[in-house]
């Protein structure tokens, strides 16, 4: 069986760097807001080339507190795509506020721009793009909206560790910017853990404040806050992971050029990498109009898959029940097409070849 991500993989290469980062968290008997922490977000901000770096407790909490932050709440509209991971959206309603939906670009599966303007209101205070798969959003055009506008854009950068838009890393371009470390990301904890980046100072500082409970210093508190630290032992790990990011990001890539080379002529979709973007391929997802039936073959010859994401958010439950109503079209109709073969940067080149000849397989028969 081929598995759709192997973290275990991963953590054999590294395994004695791992080891020794958690053993000499624990040999400190400091676990929260320490040295690890700090030299992590120096670390992380200094690679993404911005200037400062905020640990939480999970990329939800990156979302949740930026939008906080930024002074967003009840009566106020954020402008966001439906295709997508749902924290992006919850973040918006957690604090209060309305998820205006864009549809997507057919192409890079991220946010529409020429359909941003029009969903502006008087009551509309940012834009969250989401740079998906590993693919930026095309940022340039949403800056110059939200310039225009007076409107803050929040970057969801949870799947584009690494990722370039014009030569800058995606994270450093917006007013603020959200990752998720979760374990099968291309940065990845082994546990939740999540990180906001800015260039404002005085948003760094807040942010800081409100993931400890609003506090500057112990026992004293300025606002209301929560508890949403990135711990001692996960910013080691990033730290060691750090290191190899760029290596993995060039090993996914080299995956990706194997994928499209052997699926050429398959009636099947590849990914697209634009000219201005670098694609870090968080995920490879194709797209195939008997999406469902190619991914049950791919399990009866042992290859794992996944879809990302099989319902929009403006079709989940929970968004019908708050009354959350909007056509879509190319959303909708990407989500019964879309299939994640495996994507991870320790899958092997007979691997990669064997789910192509399946894939091709399946569509020639």
């Amino acid at each position: 069986m081929i598995p759709f991500v192997d973290v275990k993989r991963e953590y054999h290469e590294i395994k004695e760097e791992i080891d020794n980062a958690v053993q000499r968290v624990l040999e400190s008997g400091w676990f929260i807001l320490g040295e690890e922490l700090k030299k992590f977000e120096e670390e992380f901000a200094k690679y993404l080339g911005a200037n400062y770096a905020i640990g939480v407790n999970s990329g939800s909490d990156a979302l949740y507190l930026s939008v906080k932050a930024l002074g967003i709440g009840r009566g106020d509209e954020v402008i966001t795509v439906s295709h997508t991971f749902i924290s992006t959206v919850d973040a918006i309603v957690r604090n209060g506020a309305r998820p205006v939906f864009v549809d997507i670009d057919p192409e890079t599966y991220t946010i529409d721009v020429n359909q941003i303007e029009e969903k502006i209101t008087k009551k509309t205070k940012a834009i969250i793009p989401v740079h998906l798969y590993g693919h930026p959003a095309d940022m340039d055009p949403i800056m110059e909206i939200a310039e225009k506008h007076g409107l803050y854009v929040i970057e969801d950068a949870s799947q584009a560790h690494g990722a370039e838009y014009k030569g800058k890393k995606v994270g450093s371009i917006g007013h603020v910017a959200c990752f998720s470390f979760y374990p099968t990301k291309n940065l990845g904890a082994y546990g939740d853990a999540g990180a906001i980046v800015t260039n404002d100072n005085e948003l760094a500082e807040r942010l800081r404040m409100m993931r400890n409970y609003g506090s500057p210093k112990k026992y004293y508190h300025d606002f209301i806050g929560v508890n949403s630290r990135l711990d001692e032992i996960q910013a080691a790990i990033l730290r060691v992971k750090l290191k190899y990011l760029n290596r993995w990001n060039e090993r996914r890539r080299e995956i990706a050029k194997l994928y499209n080379e052997f699926l050429k002529d398959t009636g099947v979709i590849t990914p697209v990498e634009k000219e201005w973007a670098k694609h870090v391929y968080h995920l490879y997802v194709i797209r195939h109009k008997e999406r469902d039936e190619l991914q049950q073959y791919l399990l009866r010859n042992g290859i794992k898959t996944q879809i990302h994401y099989p319902v929009p958010v403006h079709l989940q439950k929970a968004y019908l029940d708050l009354g959350v109503k909007v056509r879509l079209p190319v959303t909708e109709q990407i989500s019964q097409e879309i299939l994640s073969l495996p994507m991870f940067p320790h899958l092997s080149d007979t691997e990669v070849e064997k789910i192509a000849r399946v894939v091709k397989d399946a569509s020639n028969g």
